[in-house]
């Protein structure tokens, strides 16, 4: 049996805890009290061998104290010594260094004398040079030798800017500048031949010529012009007709002679490449020809190649960007008409045009950025080619390459209002046809309809609009998109409120709220069915199309939730879009480059804060961000608002969706009490209230009075109400209602409840504010009234709805004869009367309470 002792020495050690452990080792068989006996003496063992263990170091310990203690005295005495030689030394440091100081700064005099001495000595021998480069350069330049010409000129540049401006020598500087032009003269033609001809050698010792006379610019210039104009050619031969190609019967495609070319030029649009197809051609022989260049330039200009090609591209995107423009314009003619034409492109279209336009369609702006698509492959490829070139030169050759598409980059958001203003506007969304008296709900299930089918439609559009700002603009353009976006769904809202403002009259409701919506309304015109609303259209149609008229105004809640929901999640979506542009266009990183960029005053400190630690491509848009500091901290806040789930991105919409519900909940209001309007619309002026019981000879049994017609008309209306209402609610999972929930029986219970109750309410207010018109009622007329209130207290109980206290206050009242009801109304001493409705009812009565 072992023991472990490295447990005893654990600060937090537990005896207890140790010995259970030590006891759950032992073997099953073995009994505990001589498993503890054992681990006992070994214990007692292992304590007696630390003990002696102990004793033996400790005594070892006290023989070394002694002689430990000579060692450290040795030690403070060799201290004490060498404290005191470092001192001698540093008091004769001090005194040489009083004596060496004089000496030093004489010889300080001396140096400065003799550096003036050789200064003077170097002019005057650069001056005497000077005169007689001057006196010699013509026998160089007649010599022809032009290396020794540029060498010469160097050595009397050099000559100028050591003798400083001396009037004796303004004549030799004019001179000098004179020569130089002279020099660069004569370099050119061979220029001109070694970069036609690619002279390796050639170009390279006229280079070494023009940098010694410092006329390096005039080499970039001379390259770009000679090495642009096969670039040109490739450019220009889409409009010569050498860019045509034959479409083969299998769909290949090859190359046409100059002779078939020019006949091609001349015969119908029809037989012309496209644009857009021709595009990938062109950049594919660009790119062959700048990567011949590269190769070409990395052996004759080895120091320069990684600014030189970049700079040709740069020249020539810049020299061939208004006639790319042009030809932009005339792809979007293309993708419209299907063939070549010189219309029909967005610059055609200005910036404050009409929204209305239809200059402008989906196709045009997807014609542009299948050709932007086409130029980011081509600039990946030159990045590629370019790679080992400056992050800032690189940065502005990527510049020059997009700059065709920068102004509808900075357009982009009205392009994009109209295009979407138009799509918006050719929604038919009241596209069934006027119908005569009792096809209303025809109408209006149609026009709901359309309504309904809108909403997923705008969205999709709303979607695409997201999708292709972030392809062509990178997302550079969010806040453009964004204004657009609530533009265009304020525009669709309006459409839709003047869609559901059309369809009162459809309904049988007035455009007012409040008052008589059922009157009739005067008939003007032919059409004749302007006047038919109110109790004159009640009257004409039948119960089955007025419930028609129901169950269409029903339907527009879907379409407010429908909207409201799809809104949301559309407004959701583009909130994660926003949140993922801060990393797709290194917001950070371009608002650092603008910070370093503010405070150096160079482009290469934002290029290069853009490429810090990555090895990929640059992005365009983040370098467009670069040249738009406000721009880019505007959109810096609104992408870090777009991280917070409560932000409205399209702050109006979200406030019209709103109001469209609202006013979606007041018609569909509106047409459930049209029915109980319409019905209680005279009641206060019944006949009945003030007739008189007829006197009879006969002693006649009284008899109970039953509810008129138009209260049972609207007890059955009330009762059948929740028929009406819970197909809808049953059917809300696939129809937009509560699409975030299972439809079921419980929540269509609750929709149907909720409605039911609105209405019940409001025929209750309606009622009661009849009773209160009643003038005068007899006692018939008081039995007959409470009649019609139990009658309509008994549906409200069917219903679940407790009984208004002013209702039960005119009944309790009116079903109490003239003689007690002074005594109820004055003995009402618990309060379960509405005291001012019972004196109401009082004076109707002609009952004095005084």
């Amino acid at each position: 049996m072992m023991v472990d002792l490295s447990s005893f020495s654990d600060g937090k050690f537990d005896a207890k805890k140790w010995i259970n452990g030590a006891c759950k080792a032992r073997h099953p068989e073995e009994a505990v009290e001589k498993y503890l006996g054992d681990l006992e003496m070994k214990l007692q063992a292992a304590s007696e061998e630390i003990a002696a263990s102990l004793d033996e170091q400790s005594a070892s310990s006290l023989l070394r104290v002694p002689r430990a203690s000579r060692d450290v005295i040795r030690l403070r005495d060799d201290a004490l010594v060498l404290r005191s030689a470092v001192s001698g030394i540093l008091n004769k440091l001090k005194k040489a260094e009083g004596s060496s100081a004089e000496s030093v700064a004489a010889l300080a005099r001396v140096d400065r004398v003799k550096q003036r001495m050789e200064a003077a000595f170097q002019t005057l021998k650069d001056a005497a040079g000077l005169t007689k480069l001057s006196a010699s350069v013509e026998d160089v330049f007649s010599s022809g030798d032009l290396a020794q010409a540029a060498e010469t000129l160097a050595n009397m540049r050099h000559c100028l800017s050591v003798v400083g401006e001396v009037s004796e020598f303004a004549n030799v500087k004019r001179q000098l500048e004179v020569l130089e032009d002279r020099l660069e003269g004569m370099v050119q033609p061979r220029l001109v031949d070694a970069l036609t001809n690619r002279k390796v050698d050639s170009a390279q010792s006229l280079r070494h010529i023009l940098i010694r006379i410092g006329r390096y610019k005039y080499l970039e210039q001379q390259y770009t012009k000679i090495r642009m104009k096969p670039l040109r050619r490739l450019w220009e031969d889409f409009d010569s007709g050498k860019g045509n190609m034959v479409i083969g019967k299998a769909g290949n495609e090859k190359q046409l002679g100059d002779s078939q070319s020019t006949t091609i030029g001349a015969m119908n649009n029809d037989t012309h490449i496209s644009f857009t197809r021709w595009l990938p051609q062109f950049y594919d022989e660009v790119l062959l020809n700048l990567d011949q260049e590269w190769k070409w330039c990395i052996t004759a200009f080895p120091e320069e190649y990684k600014s030189l090609v970049p700079k040709l591209l740069v020249e020539t995107m810049s020299t061939i960007s208004a006639s790319f423009v042009a030809r932009i314009d005339i792809g979007m003619g293309e993708s419209s008409s299907g063939m070549r034409s010189s219309t029909g492109g967005l610059s055609d279209v200005a910036v404050g045009e009409t929204l209305r336009s239809n200059k402008i369609k989906t196709k045009h702006i997807e014609t542009l950025i299948e050709l932007h698509n086409m130029t980011g492959a081509f600039a990946k490829n030159i990045h590629h080619l370019f790679s080992v070139a400056d992050v800032a030169v690189l940065a502005n050759t990527l510049k020059a390459i997009y700059s065709p598409y920068e102004s509808y980059k900075q357009r982009y958001g009205d392009l994009e209002l109209t295009i979407l203003s138009a799509e918006i506007s050719s929604l038919d969304l009241r596209g069934a046809v006027h119908r005569g008296v009792g096809a209303q709900g025809v109408e209006l299930s149609e026009t709901v309809r359309r309504m309904e089918e809108s909403v997923p439609q705008v969205m999709v559009l709303l979607e695409a609009a997201v999708e292709r700002c972030i392809s062509f603009t990178g997302g550079s353009e969010a806040e453009a998109l964004i204004r657009t976006l609530d533009d265009i769904m304020l525009q669709y809202l309006a459409m839709l409120h003047e869609t559901l403002k059309s369809l009162r009259s459809v309904c049988g409701v007035d455009q007012s709220a409040h008052g008589d919506l059922i009157g009739p309304k005067k008939e003007s015109g032919p059409d004749k069915r302007e006047g038919l609303h109110g109790s004159n259209l009640l009257d004409m149609v039948s119960d089955e199309e007025e419930w028609s008229v129901v169950q269409g105004a029903l339907q527009i809640l879907t379409v407010a939730d429908s909207l409201s929901s799809r809104s949301s999640v559309f407004e959701a979506s583009l909130r994660a879009s926003l949140a993922r542009l801060i990393t797709s266009l290194q917001i950070s990183n371009v608002l650092a480059s603008i910070s370093q960029t503010h405070i150096f005053g160079a482009d290469v400190a934002g290029s290069e804060e853009l490429s810090k630690g990555s090895t990929a491509t640059l992005d365009m848009a983040a370098l467009r961000l670069i040249d738009a500091p406000e721009k880019t901290r505007r959109l810096s806040s609104l992408l870090e608002q777009a991280k917070d789930p409560r932000f409205h991105a399209l702050p109006h919409t979200s406030q019209r969706v709103g109001a469209f519900s609202d006013a979606v909940n007041e018609l569909v209001y509106e047409v459930l009490i049209l029915k109980i309007r319409h019905r209680l619309k005279d009641v206060s002026r019944m006949a009945i209230w003030t007739s008189v019981e007829e006197e009879n000879a006969f002693a006649l049994p009284s008899f109970s009075a039953y509810p008129q017609p138009y209260i049972t008309s609207i007890g059955e209306y009330l009762l059948t109400l929740p028929q009406q209402l819970e197909p809808l609610a049953l059917g809300s999972g696939t129809t937009g209602l509560n699409a975030n929930a299972d439809a079921n029986t419980d929540e269509a219970q609750f929709f149907a409840t909720e409605w039911m109750f609105k209405v019940a309410e409001g025929a209750t207010a309606l009622y009661i504010e009849q009773l209160r018109g009643i003038q005068s009622i007899s006692d018939r007329g008081a039995q007959q009234l409470s009649a019609d209130i139990e009658y309509l207290c008994n549906v409200l109980s069917a219903l679940s709805k407790p009984t208004p206290p002013v209702l039960a206050t005119f009944h309790s009242c009116l079903a109490t004869s003239r003689e007690q009801l002074r005594e109820l109304v004055k003995s009402d001493a618990l309060g379960q009367l509405d005291i001012p409705t019972a004196r109401l009812v009082c004076k109707m009565r002609h009952v004095a309470l005084d």
